[in-house]
């Protein structure tokens, strides 16, 4: 049953094409399932990605919140120990005219600026925790904002890679 196209029979090329043909068909069918799962990987990855963007902001806007707060009574305080200073300030001042010399008027002076000094340092020890955390917190949320663009770029790369290999390789099983 050999023909001269056929040096090894009818029978055995029908079914070597049988076989180049299910090769064919399996490599497709392989190429077409790693692009499913590449593009399924893509849009997870950019639901994670939008995901951790729209937390980002919640959690920015939340650190700027609180830090307008926080200034908002950090100057209250100011403000109020200006008042204080300024009462205790006119008291002694008073004080010292009815009172005695000029030498009095001084010292009771300079006790009223140290006691200034003391409150507006106070007040500004207690406002750097806040300014601290608001840098800290938007520290954070830039590296988990790069962290997820990362993310985003993993999961295609990788897809593409197993569809390169599955090209490949249906091409080796195309020329055997």
């Amino acid at each position: 049953m050999q023909n001269e196209h056929t040096p090894m029979g009818e029978g055995a090329a029908n079914t070597v094409d049988a076989v180049v043909e299910k090769v064919q068909e399996v490599s497709s069918a392989v190429a077409d399932k790693a692009t499913q799962v590449g593009q399924a990987a893509v849009q997870k990855a950019v639901e994670v990605k939008d995901a951790a963007v729209a937390k980002a902001v919640e959690v920015k806007d939340a650190v700027v919140k609180k830090a307008g707060e926080v200034k908002a009574a950090a100057a209250k305080r100011v403000s109020a120990a200006k008042k204080a200073v300024k009462k205790a300030v006119a008291g002694k001042k008073k004080a010292a005219k009815k009172a005695a010399p000029a030498k009095a008027a001084k010292k009771a002076a300079k006790k009223a600026a140290k006691k200034v000094a003391k409150k507006v340092a106070k007040v500004a020890k207690k406002a750097r925790p806040a300014k601290k955390a608001a840098k800290k917190a938007a520290k954070k949320v830039a590296r988990k904002v790069a962290k997820a663009a990362k993310a985003v770029k993993r999961p295609a790369k990788k897809a593409a890679a197993k569809k390169k290999t599955a090209k490949k390789a249906a091409r080796r099983k195309g020329r055997r």
